[in-house]
């Protein structure tokens, strides 16, 4: 296991964790650049940072200040209800995948999806099996695109307390199914995004990290579970501040051979976001070194 304690070479920042101080949004390209002030050698942006702030603006600073990215938040969103809805989404993951080629990404993150409507308050339909059927759909026609771009897919199994309206893969091991079913020879084509956030509750999670193994690692997810969490979606907590073997669960993937970045994924409307973004940031580097 590599020891991070003596600096922060292999931490990136997922630029959500950042996208607003004290309440304002904080635009990318000045994220970025504090990124860099700071020997942060990686990030992973947001699409919707990445559009405000301009795709050839935002690869252009990536490269002047010679970051990496760890990974591209995010395509997926599979499901749909007609003909129009399913070809939306195959266009939208296409774009994604172009910009996650523009902007030298590993892998384009999925975060699925699930019920559709469900996230506006109405769900179109119950057939959470229905929804899974689609998701394998979506991903399998995404997966040619992605191969053609030599861009892997990592598919990011979300908790399931998101199952009817973000991701109903909520498991390491549904997602590996998945893997499996569209990619038996483990080509690198498609894999998983670990994020601890998600995962760290699951009794099979050691099983499933070595079932992944190397081919299939493609991302690192770390933050912190509160007790008590007081939003599901937006009271992430800082590595160290929760309840998370974090450094237990590094060693699982390491064990399997992954080397890449621990990426800092962090949402937090009533405490990170309202402080000063270069503390966050410093924030992370001290956790990095101490608590992953």
């Amino acid at each position: 296991m590599r020891d991070f304690s003596q600096d922060h070479r292999w931490l990136s920042i997922n630029t959500a964790t950042v996208r607003r101080q004290r309440g304002v949004d904080w635009p990318l390209l000045d994220i970025l650049d504090a990124c860099a002030a700071r020997g942060i050698r990686a990030v992973s942006p947001w699409r919707d940072q990445v559009a405000a702030a301009g795709l050839a603006a935002t690869a252009q600073t990536i490269a002047a200040h010679g970051l990496e990215l760890s990974g591209y938040c995010r395509g997926g969103m599979f499901t749909y209800t007609d003909a129009a809805s399913r070809q939306a989404v195959r266009d939208d993951n296409r774009r994604a995948l172009d910009e996650a080629c523009t902007l030298g990404a590993p892998c384009l993150v999925l975060v699925v999806g699930a019920l559709p409507g469900a996230l506006a308050g109405r769900a179109a339909y119950k057939d959470i099996a229905g929804a899974r059927a689609q998701v394998a759909e979506g991903i399998a026609a995404l997966l040619d695109d992605a191969r053609e771009r030599r861009m892997p897919l990592a598919i990011e199994p979300l908790h399931p307390m998101y199952a009817a309206d973000r991701a109903c893969i909520n498991t390491l091991e549904q997602a590996l199914d998945v893997c499996d079913a569209l990619d038996a020879a483990r080509s690198g084509a498609l894999g998983i995004a670990v994020d601890l956030y998600h995962v760290w509750w699951d009794p099979k999670l050691a099983q499933q990290i070595e079932r992944a193994g190397r081919a299939r690692l493609l991302a690192f997810h770390v933050c912190d579970w509160l007790t008590p969490t007081t939003d599901l979606l937006e009271d992430r907590g800082m590595m160290g501040d929760g309840v998370i073997e974090i450094a237990k669960i590094r060693a699982l993937v390491e064990a399997q051979g992954y080397a890449g970045y621990s990426e800092v994924e962090i949402f937090s409307a009533a405490n990170w976001w309202q402080r000063d973004g270069g503390e966050v940031l410093d924030t992370c580097i001290a956790r990095h070194r101490s608590c992953v």
